[in-house]
């Protein structure tokens, strides 16, 4: 009896200090709440040199930026624009709103658009799946007139709609005046990292490159033909898309994304003197990006194994590594990346769902790429005093036998 008494006085003791125990396994970690990573994008040792005055590269998963120029500066970005145009109406088609097989018809307002066009005349109706292959295809000003007020019933309150979707993303720089971009106007504004930003949502959404993918095709049942204004859907391996512009004053501009080996960069350029210019601009931009770079699992290579849990209902939890999904790395990074995991021997009770339980360290050569909270997505309560005295009495009767 003196040893059984001994046994529940130490448990009882543990479980009076449980309360404190959950700070002692974090003593030795950084109080890393949530994925850190560097800060810039790793490093290469060759940079671009680009004519355009404004420009940025990034890549769509991670968001990363491999490199930029100008990026912040406030520049007019003609039809690129219409990648917000596009954005709204994607998102509207997925959300069920409207239906690529709506009717569209034309408004005296939307047939009176110049520049790129397909010649809409007032009361044509056109489905709408044809209206978005125009804009996106030959970027057609009618066209993205005619949809935008199909969507919202005004170009107006489709346009007040884009400054609020480009709130949401984080577009601090840009304010629109119009779906189009058709017309020079000091008002309607945007950087090179706004037009990155918009792209890469843009491009999270597969429906669109059914049609950013495409050189050349037709509408009105094939007699009126389109040819993509982005040439590098034609001539440039793994292209996507993605939206050209020019007016006088904005120049040559082009926010151009491509993938190779299920890796996806974006790179906007702006203000270019020729629509050459850009084209080469953008190719030099990606061409950088595939030579020097790749995705690699930022995840333990081998589960990890759960934890026990003391005086816990349940014995054991399963630590996860949370956010660690892709890095973008250099190629030489590639090849040396470590992962640390930082964890107790075992956990106290009580662990609350979600709580943070250790770190994942990921590195190469000896610097850190990022670093991850480990933590327990289900908890474990604690047990209850009856509880804990049943289970101190059945191992104290089994340790008999």
């Amino acid at each position: 009896m003196k040893r059984a008494a001994a046994i529940l006085l130490t448990l009882l003791a543990l479980a009076q200090s449980a309360g404190a125990v959950d700070v002692i396994w974090y003593s030795d970690q950084e109080p890393v709440e949530e994925a850190v990573f560097a800060e810039s994008g790793p490093a290469s040792a060759v940079l671009p040199e680009i004519t355009a005055p404004s420009a940025i590269l990034t890549e769509k998963e991670t968001g990363t930026v491999l490199w930029e120029k100008n990026a912040d500066e406030v520049r007019e970005p003609a039809s690129v624009t219409k990648v917000m145009t596009i954005l709204l109406i994607v998102e509207a088609l997925e959300r069920g709103e409207i239906g690529l097989e709506d009717t569209v018809r034309t408004s005296t307002y939307a047939s009176s658009m110049g520049g790129s066009q397909i010649f809409l005349k007032e009361g044509e109706e056109m489905s709408l799946r044809d209206m978005l292959k125009s804009i996106v295809v030959a970027s057609a000003n009618d066209a993205a007139v005619a949809a935008a007020e199909h969507l919202c019933g005004s170009e107006e309150a489709f346009v007040a709609r884009m400054n609020e979707r480009a709130g949401e993303l984080g577009m601090t720089n840009t304010v629109f005046r119009n779906c189009t971009g058709l017309l020079d106007d000091p008002e309607h504004v945007t950087t090179a990292r706004d037009v990155a930003a918009m792209s890469r949502e843009l491009i999270r959404h597969d429906l669109v490159k059914e049609f950013t993918s495409i050189w050349t095709d037709t509408v009105r049942d094939g007699e009126f033909g389109l040819t993509n204004t982005n040439k590098l859907i034609r001539y440039y391996d793994g292209a996507t898309g993605l939206k050209t512009g020019f007016t006088q004053r904005s120049r040559y501009c082009l926010s151009a994304t491509a993938e190779r080996d299920g890796v996806e960069y974006i790179a906007v350029v702006m203000g270019e003197e020729t629509s050459a210019e850009r084209f080469q601009s953008a190719k030099t931009l990606l061409s950088y990006a595939f030579a020097n770079y790749t995705l690699t699992s930022a995840a333990p290579q081998e589960p990890i194994p759960p934890l026990p849990v003391r005086l816990g209902r349940t014995p054991y939890v399963q630590p996860v590594a949370e956010g660690a999904g892709r890095l973008l790395v250099t190629k030489a990074q590639a090849g040396d990346i470590t992962r640390e995991l930082t964890l107790p021997e075992e956990l106290t009770a009580p662990v609350e769902p979600g709580q943070r339980i250790g770190t994942l360290t990921v590195k190469s050569g000896g610097e850190t790429l990022g670093t991850f909270p480990v933590v327990s997505p289900d908890g474990a309560e604690r047990l209850g005093w009856s509880e804990l005295f049943l289970k101190i009495l059945a191992g104290v009767f089994a340790g008999r036998l």
